[in-house]
Formats: C-alpha cells, sequence, structure tokens
C-alpha cells in the first residue's frame, strides 16, 4: 500500500513556515525629532521607530522599546536614571533601566502630544497640546497648571529659579513666576508667534520661532529683540547652549553657531548632509561632542560644529514608501533620500537627488533608468545608476505626485490632477485624463494591452488605448478608495480600507475576498506566479495560493507591521515599513512544496532528473533517502551563484517530491545539487518562458 503523506513545508494545513523575516542592515537614518544625553549613555526619539540607544558615541544604536506602545516620539529628558519620553499620542513615558523597559506614566494626564518635558529637582512639566502639567513624584500623577493660559497648545518649556517658559504654537511665550501656578504672556514677539525652541544662557533667554528666526530677552521676557543676523534659516526647530556657545538647528538652513550671545551668527554645516535639523544635543563631559538630529539621522562633531560627520550604523528608523529592482540594485526610496543595495540588504547606500527633506513616493525602472516620484517636487531621473539625477518635469501640470509606473516604453505618474503620460523617458509628459471623472490616482496596473489606475474613492479605471480613454469599471467594488493594486495572469487585485477585492475579467465585476486581515487597509501587494503576498497598515504581511480565497499570515520574526512597500527579488520577498526599515524573508519554503509520497524505505540515495524540463514555471524533482537524513538541494545559476534553496532540513526515510515554482527565475540553464547522506549529486534543468 502506497501511503501519500503531505508534509508541505508552507503555511497550508496549518503547518508553520520555518522561514522568518530578518531586518536588513538598513536604510540607516530616518527622522530624529529629540535627543538625550546621560553620561555615555545617548538617547535618540524618532518620527516612527521609537527610542534608540547609543553607549558607544554614536558609534552603533539600537532601539530599546520594550513597553513603549507609540514609537512616534516627540521629546526625551533624563535626569538620573530615570527617562522620560513624550508621544504623539499616549502622553508620558517612562524608563529607569535606561530604555530596556517602559511603563505610561499618564494619571492625570490627557492622552495628547507632548512636545517638551522641563525637569527642576522632583518637578517635572510636560507641554502638551492641551496646556501644562505637573508632576512632582516622578510622574506617578499629574496635575494641569492653566491659570492664566488663554492659548494651550505648548511647543516647549525652559526653567531657571522660579521662572518658567512656555513656547506656543502660535501665541509666543508665556511666563510663570510661581512653579506654573499663574502665567501671564510676554508678548513683544511677533504676532502669531510659533515658538519651537527656547534656551537660556545666563541671565537671557532665546526663542527660536517658526519662519521668524531667533528673539532674545534679557529681562526675563517682559521685552524681547530679534537677533537673527547671519542666521542661515529662520526656521528655527532646535537650540542648545555649551558655555558661550550657542546652536540652532533649522529647517534647510542646517546649524548655526553664535559665540556673542545672538548679536550674530555663522553657519557650521561642513559634512551634514541633511540640513533639516530637529535635535541638538551636548555632552556634558570634557568631549563637549555635539550631536544634531535630522530629517536623515544623526550627525557628530567633535570640534564644537566646524565639522560633522554621519553616526547611524543601527538606526533603523527609515520610512520605506517605495521599492524597485534595477538589475542586480535593490533600491529603496524613503522620506529623505533614495538608498541602494547590491547585496540584498547587507549594505545600503545613500543618493540624494534633491534638497534633504523630500519624500519619495513611488520608485520605477525603465531599461537601465531610474526615475523617482516625489510628493512635492516633481519627477526625476537617473540613467547612471543613482550617480546623478535630471528633473522630469516637463509638461508636467504638478509636483504632487502619488505615484509612477513603467510599461514597454510608457512612463505614467498619478497625481491629484489626474495621469500623465512619456514616452521619451521622462523628458516630456502629457496629460491623458478623457474619462475621468475623479483624478486623484494612486497606483497603476497592467494586464495585457489593459492599463489600470486606482483613484482615491473613485475606485477603478482602465484604459485599452495606452491612456487616451478611460472608463469606469466598479462593478461589484463595494469600497471604491482603492490603496494597492497588482495583476497577476488574467487577475486584477484592489487592495481598500476594508481588504481584499478581485476581478477575473479585466475589471468588469468585482469579488471581495475572504478578510482575514487583522488591519484590513491593505496597502502594497508584490505577485510571484501564482502566489500573491499583501502588505497592510499595522497588520504585517499576508500571502494566498489560490487567488485570495484564503490567506495566511506571515509575520514570523517581523516586528514592524506597518507595510509601505513590497518587492521579490531572487526568490526573497522584501518589505518597506514605516520606522522599520526593509525587511527580508526568503520565498524558498513558500514556493516550494514537499510531499512525502511512499512509506516503502529505498535501497539507496537518489536525486531524478525534474520534469517537466525545460519547464516554465512549476517543475518536479524526486529523491529517496534509504535513512532518516539532513537534506539540502539548491539551484544554482551557470555562475555558481546560489539563485535558491528549496530544502534545507532533516527528513525521514522515504519517497519524496518537490513541487517548485520558479516564477522569480529568469529563463537560462541552472543546476541544482542535492547533498543528503553520502551522496552529493548535481542535475542540469531549463527555465522557458
Amino acid at each position: 500500500m502506497v501511503l501519500v503523506l503531505s508534509i508541505v513545508i508552507v503555511l497550508f494545513g496549518g503547518v508553520q513556515l520555518h522561514a522568518q523575516w530578518v531586518q536588513t542592515n538598513g536604510p540607516y537614518g530616518g527622522y530624529v525629532t529629540s535627543l538625550a544625553i546621560s553620561g555615555s549613555y545617548i538617547f535618540a526619539g524618532t518620527y516612527s521607530g521609537g527610542v534608540f540607544l547609543s553607549t558607544n558615541n554614536g558609534g552603533n544604536w539600537k532601539a530599546v522599546n520594550t513597553g513603549l506602545s507609540n514609537l512616534r516620539i516627540q521629546t526625551l529628558q533624563i535626569v538620573g536614571n530615570n527617562l522620560f519620553a513624550g508621544t504623539s499620542t499616549s502622553g508620558v513615558f517612562l524608563s529607569t533601566d535606561y530604555g530596556t523597559s517602559w511603563n505610561p506614566v499618564n494619571n492625570g494626564l490627557p492622552k495628547t502630544a507632548v512636545y517638551s518635558i522641563a525637569i527642576d529637582g522632583t518637578n517635572i512639566f510636560a507641554g502638551t497640546t492641551r496646556g501644562i502639567f505637573l508632576s512632582t513624584d516622578n510622574g506617578t500623577s499629574w496635575t494641569e497648571r492653566d491659570t492664566g493660559l488663554t492659548f494651550k497648545n505648548m511647543r516647549a518649556i525652559v526653567k531657571r529659579g522660579a521662572l518658567l517658559f512656555a513656547g506656543t504654537y502660535g501665541k509666543g511665550v508665556y511666563r510663570s513666576t510661581n512653579n506654573g501656578l499663574h502665567w501671564d504672556t510676554t508678548n513683544t514677539l511677533p504676532i502669531k508667534s510659533r515658538v519651537y525652541a527656547l534656551a537660556l544662557h545666563d541671565t537671557i533667554i532665546f526663542a527660536g520661532i517658526f519662519g521668524k528666526g531667533i528673539y532674545r530677552s534679557t529681562n526675563n521676557g517682559i521685552t524681547w529683540d530679534s537677533v537673527s543676523v547671519g542666521l542661515a534659516n529662520k526656521v528655527v526647530n532646535t537650540m542648545a547652549v555649551f558655555d558661550t556657545n550657542i546652536f540652532v538647528g533649522t529647517g534647510g538652513g542646517g546649524i548655526s553657531l553664535s559665540t556673542n550671545n545672538g548679536i550674530s551668527w555663522s553657519t557650521v554645516n561642513t559634512g551634514l548632509t541633511n540640513t533639516n535639523v530637529f535635535a541638538l544635543a551636548i555632552s556634558r563631559d570634557t568631549s563637549g561632542n555635539l550631536f544634531a538630529g535630522t530629517r536623515n539621522g544623526i550627525f557628530l562633531s567633535t570640534n564644537n560644529g566646524t565639522s560633522w560627520s554621519s553616526i547611524n550604523n543601527g538606526l533603523t528608523n527609515t520610512i520605506v514608501n517605495a521599492l524597485a529592482i534595477s538589475g542586480s540594485t535593490l533600491i529603496s526610496g524613503t522620506n529623505d533620500c533614495i538608498f541602494l543595495s547590491t547585496d540584498m540588504g547587507t549594505s545600503w547606500s545613500a543618493r540624494n537627488f534633491r534638497q534633504p527633506g523630500t519624500v519619495v513616493s513611488s520608485l520605477a525602472v525603465q531599461d537601465s533608468n531610474i526615475f523617482i516620484a516625489t510628493s512635492y517636487i516633481g519627477v526625476f531621473g537617473s540613467s547612471d545608476g543613482g550617480t546623478s539625477w535630471y528633473s522630469s518635469d516637463s509638461g508636467l501640470t504638478t509636483y504632487f505626485i502619488n505615484t509612477i509606473a513603467s510599461k514597454d516604453t510608457n512612463l505614467f505618474v498619478g497625481t491629484n490632477e489626474g495621469i500623465f503620460l512619456s514616452n521619451d523617458k521622462g523628458l516630456h509628459w502629457n496629460v491623458v485624463n478623457t474619462g475621468l471623472s475623479t483624478t486623484g490616482v494612486n497606483a497603476f496596473a497592467f494586464i495585457d494591452s489593459n492599463i489600470f489606475a486606482c483613484r482615491q474613492n473613485g475606485g477603478v479605471i482602465v484604459s485599452t488605448n495606452n491612456g487616451l480613454q478611460w472608463k469606469t469599471v466598479n462593478n461589484g467594488l463595494t469600497d471604491t478608495n482603492v490603496i494597492a493594486f497588482a495583476g497577476s495572469g488574467t487577475n486584477l487585485f484592489a487592495g481598500t480600507g476594508s481588504g481584499v477585492f478581485l476581478s477575473t475579467n479585466k475589471g468588469a465585476y468585482w469579488n471581495k475576498l475572504n478578510d482575514v486581515f487583522s488591519n484590513g487597509e491593505v496597502s502594497r501587494f508584490a505577485v510571484s506566479g501564482t502566489i500573491i503576498f499583501a502588505g497592510t497598515w499595522a497588520g504585517g504581511v499576508f500571502f494566498s495560493n489560490n487567488n485570495g480565497t484564503n490567506w495566511h499570515e506571515l509575520n514570523d520574526g517581523l516586528e514592524n507591521f506597518h507595510i509601505l512597500s513590497l518587492i521579490i527579488y531572487d526568490s526573497t520577498l522584501f518589505a518597506g515599513t514605516f520606522g522599520g526599515g526593509v525587511w527580508k524573508l526568503p520565498l524558498s519554503e513558500i514556493l516550494t512544496s514537499v510531499h512525502q509520497t511512499s512509506n516503502e524505505i529505498p535501497t539507496s540515495y537518489t536525486l531524478e532528473q525534474n520534469y517537466p524540463n525545460p519547464f516554465n514555471p512549476v517543475t518536479k524533482i524526486n529523491f529517496t533517502l534509504p535513512t532518516a537524513s539532513y537534506v539540502t538541494l539548491k539551484i544554482y545559476d551557470m555562475l555558481g551563484k546560489d539563485v535558491a534553496t528549496l530544502v534545507s532540513q532533516h527528513y525521514n526515510a522515504g519517497s519524496y517530491t518537490i513541487d517548485w515554482n520558479a516564477s522569480n527565475i529568469a529563463s537560462g540553464v541552472y543546476v541544482y545539487r542535492m547533498q543528503a547522506g553520502d551522496l552529493i549529486e548535481t542535475k542540469k534543468m531549463v527555465v522557458m518562458r
């Protein structure tokens, strides 16, 4: 009797995958909002990745987020062993063990954005969007201190003796002379001043005002004078004082230094490749090292700002909006620049293409050309692998680009003003909006000669004549806010805020698929043959091998579940995340199933020729084991490069069949090699598209 026993190493039938996600080495950097230093401990608060710690002067960073339920950090303050983190919506968290663990300390404090914390002895003040709060018991409880405050949206707090100053979002500076019991205004400042930073130097107080530069008061805030001569940029985000040096971090102008109490300023940006500076901190030891948190990571100056160097190793805080493949190069587009990897994410190199701080919304590759769509400065192209870039805006009526896609010799961009087409590698663009009722276009998908586009609250449109005319195809699509799109054979998948829809007839009709996602919003798709992967916002990654009828969670090892981009390359699935950089997962187990076909004990180790051969895209490989053995079976190209690992685990004695899906492998001749017991055998196979 022949026993057919499935031991498929895919997630089918409830069997768990062995493969796990691992974080690539970057891209490093990202938006750093705050810095705090205590001895050799340097903490960085980030916009999307929580808190990071370095104990070697910024040489290496590691995330320290256990217990921190909100990873958007607005401010950090440390005194002794107590590290306080103000978050975007969840109040204050406290760590008493240098970030190893965190606990919320919000009794009496509304769950709101906390932008500033000031500590004076046992008094801890929190500046929030709902006023100022005081804790005298290390954050265990808070009381509001709002008498005299006619405006409660706070951005900065500093304290000197009995004086307490609070900078607001639009109403200048308030002052208290009695520990916050009562407040009065101190406003000879410009009207509607947004005070993002306050600093004290001896008896002088400085106020950094968004768009208006630096103001100074020498009489405890009663009157203020502008002191911005030489300031590189008047968008002031942060300030730091050390001895006679006053440093200012700006939005776009980098860092300015004054050594004469603000009378004049000089720019100190040498080596500072990102000039959007949001945080400054100075070591209070003899080194006087100066740290700057920017839109793309952290920089260190050991010579009073004369020169800067990037110190981002391990700072996996990047927001990766887009991924693309050009040849053997993996490209990631972030909220600041482009990063390239030629070694599957082991290392990344930055490629700045315009002013720092530009958000990359989408990527496309056409031949050897790389194209970047940005959120507010249009489209850029590179024909030399990202070394240099040219503007690709001729004919575009907007610089706010949502998506870019390539089909044959054509490039399409989707904007809030509709669709534009270029057939000359982005040198010129033409609007192709005929038939569009709503113009906000999120993504494209292609099936044969059909071009599909999805729209914000407008559903799906299709063109059969290269974009000259469009028609709406929403029959059955009950959620028309389509975010993600993918074509697989004749199937078209649409990701929405309420799950996935499938059309098997080019959009003529849509069916809602089973919704097993822990978060309904599907943000990205990736397709490998008959297998489709769905990235969600807050739910991680799922996959289906039966056109979405059943979905399986694919999150083992994944620590960041906010997926912004997905791509498959070299039998590996890459995921770009919100605040966690790029992660990768080997797909050999998903693309490969192994079945035990007989329980009869073979007499020898054998490896048979695959069949069919040539094949496209699925083939079978049989092997036998006379005794229980550890088996490895790998695929190599003709240059000896390992392109896939089909098997790498222990099996009992018996006969087995491998079903391998080579959808991700280019046409050509390959070698498969099996090692088990005393057998090492190699055979050839041909992938033919």
